[in-house]
């Protein structure tokens, strides 16, 4: 038993009456609840009007204040009831990734704040909960609304009326067994909280350990040579694979840049493998090896990322991938070159470059100015590649056990809500 799970149920056996059976019940949000509505489309302010939290604001069951915007209250004037106060759940309402995160206002508001339209706000009804009871009920029920999204890809919504009458809560009839159960769990999760803090500061350590050290290690000496990359590579295009025979299984797999990892390397996309069962031009299956930048900023710090192509004859060269292929009279190892692109300063370089407001996009031309260092023997690249992989391997193992840590507290958490409100605490 782990110390934040030993510290509920010690809680829990210290007082007798926790123990005392009590009637639950369970009811549909929409009965239990004074106000379910959405917030503003706002008019936006660099300063002044009133504060407006949008599904930034809502993260790891915590409002942040400080991520919300302006609203310009003289062009549309803000409704008393949507004014968000403690007590109240902010329910994130739109977008794959985002919907369904929910957090409580426990404290009072550092100023009057509303909520956009992309955020829900619940209020309970007066009397019936101990009001950080109701934060918790809504948070045993999270997982249940990140699913209930209606629609596709980034567009899916989460009505009013679905939340109303879809969800439903439990609890206790006592206020006084709410306040216990309250208790319980705001000392166990400071705990968790604690627990997993740690394990994320490490793992972020390691990370860094591993990062640092390839900074060093292809700092190079007087005797490596500095060149532009386009005098050492070329850089091809990828194929625009036709749509219409994208698949969800298949013999080859299509190489998207959600197959980068943003610090580098390969991707397994489980579920959410793209395949392809049209006709393919050989010159675009790719080889065991083969070195690949991801030439599309789809996520934040993807651009300029490289992968190594783990199979031969299973994967495809796609549009908005750039293949990197070392000139023949050049010392390339691919391997070598996979860290270098991973750099900090050729990362950002490539990066500043970029061209596009949304979405930034690269070139060859581009990527080719980039300055690099290198050593003029392969035997030595492949070396240095040797030593940075040995180590990178290390770090991943130790990546793995915080990773497992992380998740093992997600776990816990789970599993002292069920029994919280399944009347076992």
């Amino acid at each position: 038993m782990s110390k934040a799970e030993g510290v509920a149920c010690k809680k829990a056996n210290k007082d007798p009456e926790a123990r005392t059976n009590v009637e639950w019940r369970s009811e549909p949000l929409g009965a239990v609840c004074e106000f379910i509505n959405r917030g503003i489309s706002p008019t936006y302010l660099e300063s002044g009007g009133i504060a407006v939290l949008n599904q930034k604001c809502v993260r790891d069951h915590a409002v942040n204040f400080d991520l919300g915007r302006r609203h310009d209250v003289a062009v549309k004037r803000v409704s008393p009831e949507r004014l968000v106060r403690v007590g109240d759940v902010l329910v994130n309402s739109t977008g794959t990734g985002t919907l369904g995160r929910v957090a409580q206002i426990r404290e009072a508001p550092p100023e009057s704040a509303t909520v956009d339209s992309h955020v829900t706000i619940v209020r309970p009804l007066q009397g019936l909960f101990y009001t950080e009871f109701f934060g918790y009920a809504l948070i045993a029920i999270e997982n249940q609304i990140q699913e209930g999204g209606e629609g596709c890809g980034g567009q899916t919504e989460l009505s009013r009326a679905k939340l109303a009458n879809d969800y439903r809560v439990s609890f206790p009839s006592d206020i006084d067994t709410q306040r216990r159960i309250v208790a319980i769990l705001d000392e166990a999760f400071e705990a968790i909280a604690t627990a997993k803090a740690h394990a994320e500061q490490n793992l972020r350590n390691v990370m860094d350990v591993f990062a640092h050290h390839r900074e060093a290690a292809l700092s190079g000496d007087a005797s490596w040579s500095e060149a532009t990359l386009s005098e050492l590579c070329d850089i091809k295009h990828g194929y625009a694979f036709e749509g219409e025979f994208f698949a969800d299984s298949g013999e080859h797999v299509l190489l998207t840049p959600g197959s980068f990892h943003e610090a580098g390397g390969f991707r397994d996309r489980g579920d959410k493998t793209k395949y392809f069962t049209g006709s393919i031009p050989p010159a675009f299956v790719l080889d065991e090896g083969d070195l690949l930048v991801a030439m599309t900023e789809q996520a934040a710090g993807l651009l300029g990322s490289p992968l190594l192509v783990p199979e031969s004859g299973r994967y495809l060269h796609n549009q908005r991938l750039g293949k990197v292929i070392g000139k023949p009279d050049v010392p390339w190892f691919n391997g070598f070159f996979f860290h270098v692109f991973n750099l900090m300063r050729v990362r950002q370089e490539i990066h500043d470059s970029a061209s596009g407001a949304k979405v930034r996009h690269t070139s060859p031309g581009k990527i080719g100015a980039v300055r690099v260092r290198y050593p003029r023997s392969r035997e030595v690249q492949q070396a240095a590649t040797n030593r940075l992989d040995d180590l990178h391997g290390e770090c991943q193992r130790l990546a793995a056990i915080y990773q497992r840590k992380i998740a093992a507290l997600d776990e816990l958490k789970q599993s002292l809500l069920h029994q919280a409100f399944t009347g076992q605490l």
